[in-house]
């Protein structure tokens, strides 16, 4: 199947340059490609091939001379990346030098470096993504620079898979597999007895979190906590003539989103949540709940059953006039 484009003629200079600003020109190409070339030769055969646009007359049809036996190269083809008549794709201008640069004497013993990218790559996570917002550059990934994946040295190849009929990480029934990968605890937590319902694929990552970064903690993808719980809890948004303090200031002061033991995702059971706040709360009797150090159900009101929310039940604030205590 002949795939090369009359676009892959043309040098786009911008690109060229573009991609040298990268650094792409790293010293430890040497010991991946050709341990005898010396880290000076190695820059200069990159600089000379960036800067001079060496990138092959016939495009991909060059690189499956060689890479069309492997099955991760050619499922390129199936996706987004490798759509020949999509004017957005890669293929429709320098075919697989749009990313892995331009092939100069690579395919002539493949000793001659070229970007590549995943964990085994020899380029750092930021050359690597260099490549890639080069590209991408959207109001979604605005905020790429300074979130907590770019901080942590992620590279963009980690989540995504490019060479793919379906990236894995764009599906929500397979969105948390990627992510838990890394998120070890929060994988835990959505686990346990009260949590959202994330583990059955009703809800993702994405829909809380923005994994390219944003002005927000933890990259959320509202300007703060609780507008971000209130896309879903719109009845616990305010204002109320009777406000609770830390229901208006954070949400995840009494809640862990990704779960919990606690009934309703609460961090600690009450009354112990409650009295984290409230030392004084009742005289200041400790309050260990329906323990054998505490009260049975039927003995106590402020232990039993949902101890504090028997009272104060519009904990999260009171709109009737006499609903200062969060009782109505």
């Amino acid at each position: 199947m002949k795939i090369t484009n009359k676009l892959t003629r043309f040098i786009p200079a911008m690109i060229a340059a573009a991609l040298l600003s990268f650094g792409a020109s790293q010293a430890t190409y040497a010991a991946k490609w050709d341990a005898s070339m010396t880290p000076d030769e190695v820059e200069a055969t990159l600089d000379k091939k960036f800067a001079e646009g060496h990138y092959s007359p016939k495009g991909a049809d060059s690189c499956l001379m060689c890479h069309r036996k492997s099955e991760k190269v050619m499922d390129l083809f199936k996706g987004v990346h490798g759509a020949i008549d999509s004017s957005k794709s890669p293929m429709a201008g320098l075919q697989c030098e749009s990313c892995h640069g331009p092939m100069g004497k690579h395919n002539k013993g493949g000793k001659e470096p070229m970007i590549d990218f995943g964990p085994t790559s020899s380029l750092s996570a930021e050359k690597q993504n260099s490549v890639c917002l080069s590209c991408h550059q959207d109001d979604k990934r605005m905020s790429w620079n300074g979130g907590h994946h770019d901080n942590a040295d992620v590279a963009c190849a980690s989540c995504h898979s490019v060479h793919t009929a379906k990236d894995p990480v764009l599906s929500k029934s397979t969105e948390m597999e990627v992510c838990t990968s890394c998120h070890t605890k929060q994988k835990a937590d959505m686990h346990k007895r009260s949590s959202h319902p994330m583990k059955w694929d009703q809800m993702v990552c994405s829909d809380c979190h923005n994994p390219h970064g944003s002005v927000s903690d933890a990259d959320l993808v509202k300007p703060s906590v609780n507008e971000t719980c209130y896309s879903c809890h719109a009845e616990k948004r305010g204002p109320k003539l009777w406000e609770h303090a830390p229901v208006t200031e954070d949400c995840v002061a009494c809640h862990n989103p990704h779960g919990s033991v606690n009934e309703g995702m609460l961090k600690t059971r009450a009354p112990q949540l409650c009295q984290q706040c409230h030392s004084s709360a009742h005289s200041g009797q400790a309050l260990f709940g329906n323990t054998a150090q505490g009260a049975s159900v039927t003995d106590n009101a402020m232990t039993g059953g949902r101890s504090c929310l028997n009272c104060h039940n519009q904990i999260h604030g009171s709109n009737h006039p006499s609903g200062k205590l969060f009782q109505r």
